[in-house]
C-alpha cells in the first residue's frame, strides 16, 4: 500500500499545473493557476510556495530552459519567467525540491503512467509553437553536459535553409511549427491549415505535406540516432489526428530504415497537458528513490 504522495508542478507562461499523486503512479488532486506576469512579474512564485505549503514532502518542478546538473534549479531561461532563471527551489521552498526541463518531464510522465508505459528506450517530439523534445536511452533520461540533450526542434533538416532561433540552419522546428506556419502557409495557425486540407484546399493540401514530410525526414533521422522501442508525438499539432498520423506513416514507409522489417511506433503521447506535471512527480520520486539507496 502506498504511502507517499507527491507534488509536481509544471511551471508555464500561461498556466501553473499541480498534481498530487501517490507513488503507484494514481493521481490525487489536480489545480491549475493562472501564471500571472511571467515577463516581469513573480507572482507565479508565491502560487508555487502556496501549493508546497500543502505539501509535507517532496516536490518536482518542471520549467522551460535548462535545469543544472543537480536539479536545484533551472540554469538558463533568458527573456521569460521573470525571476526562474538561477532561483534556487530547494532553498526558495525549503524542502526536497526537484527541477527539470518541462520536455524532459513530459516524457518521464508518459513513461511512468502514460504512452511508453514501462519502456527503457523513446524518443518524443512535442508539436506546437515550437518542437520540443526528450530521449530516454536505457532508461535513462539523456540530459547531456549542459541539460540541452532533447532540443529535437533543432535539427538541421537543410544545411542551405535560414538560421531558426538557435542559429541551426533549416530546422525541423521551423519546417514544422507553429511559429513559421503563416510564413510557410498563409494559413493564420495549424488549425487552420488542417481545416482547409480537409476541405480539399490544393494549396493546404500541398502545404501541409511539405511540413509532414520533413517531420518525416526529423523522425527517421531520430531514428537513426537513438533506436527507440517507441516515438512520442505531444503538442497540439497532434490534434490534426487522422490528417497526420497515415500521411506520416506513408512517409516514414520510404524513409525510415527498418532493419529485418522492424519498424519504430510512431504514436500520440496520451496524458496532454498534465504530462509536465506528472513528469515532475515521477522524476522527484526517482530523485527521492536515488537518496535513500
Amino acid at each position: 500500500m502506498s504511502k507517499e504522495t507527491l507534488l509536481g508542478i509544471d511551471l508555464g507562461g500561461t498556466n501553473i499545473k499541480a498534481v498530487w499523486m501517490d507513488d503507484l503512479g494514481n493521481v490525487l488532486r489536480k489545480e491549475t493557476h493562472k501564471t500571472g506576469d511571467a515577463l516581469h512579474g513573480s507572482a507565479w512564485k508565491e502560487t508555487i510556495r502556496a501549493l508546497a505549503a500543502e505539501h509535507p514532502s517532496r516536490v518536482g518542478i518542471a520549467a522551460p530552459g535548462l535545469a543544472d546538473a543537480d536539479g536545484r534549479k533551472i540554469s538558463s531561461m533568458p527573456g521569460r519567467l521573470h525571476g526562474l532563471e538561477g532561483l534556487d527551489w530547494p532553498a526558495f521552498l525549503g524542502r526536497d525540491v526537484s527541477a527539470l526541463n518541462d520536455a524532459h518531464a513530459a516524457l518521464l510522465g508518459e513513461v511512468w503512467c502514460g504512452a511508453a508505459r514501462g519502456r527503457r528506450h523513446v524518443v518524443m517530439l512535442t508539436l506546437g509553437t515550437g518542437v520540443g523534445g526528450a530521449v530516454l536511452a536505457d532508461g535513462r533520461l539523456l540530459r547531456g553536459a549542459t541539460g540541452r540533450a532533447g532540443h529535437l526542434g533543432h535539427i538541421s533538416l537543410d544545411a542551405t535553409g535560414q538560421p531558426d532561433i538557435v542559429g541551426t540552419p533549416g530546422s525541423l522546428e521551423d519546417a514544422v511549427g507553429e511559429c513559421t506556419v503563416r510564413e510557410r502557409t498563409g494559413f493564420a495557425t495549424t488549425r487552420e491549415l488542417v481545416e482547409a486540407v480537409r476541405g480539399g484546399s490544393a494549396k493546404a493540401q500541398q502545404a501541409w505535406g511539405q511540413a509532414v514530410r520533413a517531420l518525416a525526414a526529423g523522425i527517421a533521422s531520430l531514428i537513426n540516432a537513438f533506436d527507440p522501442e517507441v516515438l512520442l508525438l505531444g503538442g497540439g499539432i497532434t490534434a490534426a489526428g487522422d490528417t497526420l498520423f497515415p500521411l506520416l506513416d506513408e512517409f516514414l514507409g520510404t524513409m525510415e530504415w527498418r532493419p529485418a522489417g522492424h519498424r519504430v511506433p510512431v504514436i500520440p503521447a496520451q496524458l496532454g497537458e498534465w504530462a509536465g506535471a506528472i513528469g515532475a512527480a515521477s522524476h522527484t520520486k526517482q530523485e527521492g528513490e536515488k537518496n535513500k539507496s
